[in-house]
């Protein structure tokens, strides 16, 4: 086996084998097996063994955080920079779902700098069992909270009972 098998950059190409050999089944397991790790990897949005920090950058952008009552559920996500027009809030077939837009645009004439971001973002969340009529939103310094009351009227769980035939 040459070293130059053992590059991940040569990775798709045939192995040579001579007729009289066989190819080696570990390093085609090897190969196998780093395959199946980058194509998971990259279906994720990330590369693999990439830092913390950026793992956490693809993992979802807001910061969500969760809490329920008997009552209520509180949505509250942290939206640095954004203003209450660049965000929208919905609540359809038990999904809340907030969107938005975050622009960023500097400009420094004197250094001949100018610098722009545009970027989209949407969380879904799942939610069973909510009032929708009484929900309600606010924003403040940054903060978006969404309060979801949970619907008074349950429905009962219905046994069934199974007939032998």
């Amino acid at each position: 086996m040459a070293i130059r098998d053992l590059i991940p950059w040569n990775r798709g190409h045939n192995i040579t084998v001579h007729r009289n050999e066989r190819p080696d089944p570990f390093l085609t397991l090897d190969r196998e097996v780093n395959r199946l790790f980058d194509d998971v990897f990259r279906g994720l949005g990330f590369a693999p063994f990439a830092t913390a920090d950026r793992l956490f950058d693809h993992a979802g952008w807001p910061n969500i955080e969760l809490s329920e009552t008997d009552k209520e559920v509180r949505v509250t996500a942290e939206l640095p920079g954004l203003d209450q027009e660049d965000i929208d809030v919905e609540l359809a077939e038990g999904v809340l779902a907030i969107r938005g837009a975050k622009r960023t645009e500097t400009e420094d004439r004197d250094r001949r700098f100018s610098e722009r971001f545009y970027g989209r973002f949407e969380r879904r969340i799942a939610v069973d069992e909510i009032d929708e009529n009484k929900a309600t939103a606010s924003f403040k310094k940054g903060v978006l909270t969404v309060v979801l009351p949970k619907a008074t009227a349950r429905h009962p769980v219905k046994r069934i009972s199974i007939n032998s035939n």
